[in-house]
């Protein structure tokens, strides 16, 4: 694993994700298609909870005390805990993209970790290079939703004229 490419994608997805809800207004950001859908604002704050209590933290357990259990995160939870969809939109990139900065120097300070190290919990093993991929593969899931909820937020707001011209979504 090269922490320096990975790191990088991880700052690329992190400015994405800005360049992606940039230039919504705060009714925009809180707009969701359905009731189980999330907002663009709800998903901004799940990422800065899954810098601070999930994969960060996960990992240097993973790496460091693989005898301690991973600290409990449920980021579903949170959502309506910590009253995401109130939130200001700025003030939530902004507290993001400071964690995930956080995170990146931390990547980058851990000098030539053993990515193989396997963590064990009863209903799966992981290693902790698995952790690592699937921390970089949810910012790309998260991306694409941002990127859905913005054409479907475009195609409201343009209504009753049709998109279809564009192209199939």
């Amino acid at each position: 694993m090269n922490i320096e490419d990975l790191t990088a994608q991880m700052e690329w997805n992190a400015a994405t994700i800005g360049h992606i809800v940039g230039g919504v207004s705060d009714a925009q950001a809180a707009w969701k298609p359905d009731s189980t859908s999330w907002s663009m604002l709800e998903v901004v704050n799940h990422l800065y909870d899954e810098e601070r209590y999930d994969f960060r933290a996960r990992l240097d357990v993973m790496l460091h005390r693989p005898d301690d259990p991973l600290p409990p995160f449920d980021p579903k939870g949170l959502v309506e805990a910590e009253r995401y969809n109130e939130h200001d939109l700025g003030e939530s990139l902004r507290r993001f993209t400071d964690e995930r900065k956080a995170s990146i120097a931390w990547l980058r300070s851990l000098g030539s970790p053993d990515w193989n190290a396997a963590y064990r919990e009863p209903h799966r093993t992981m290693t902790a290079g698995d952790m690592l991929a699937s921390w970089i593969a949810h910012d790309i899931l998260h991306l694409r939703q941002l990127v859905k909820l913005r054409w479907l937020l475009t195609v409201r707001e343009l209504a009753p004229y049709r998109v279809d011209y564009a192209g199939p979504w």
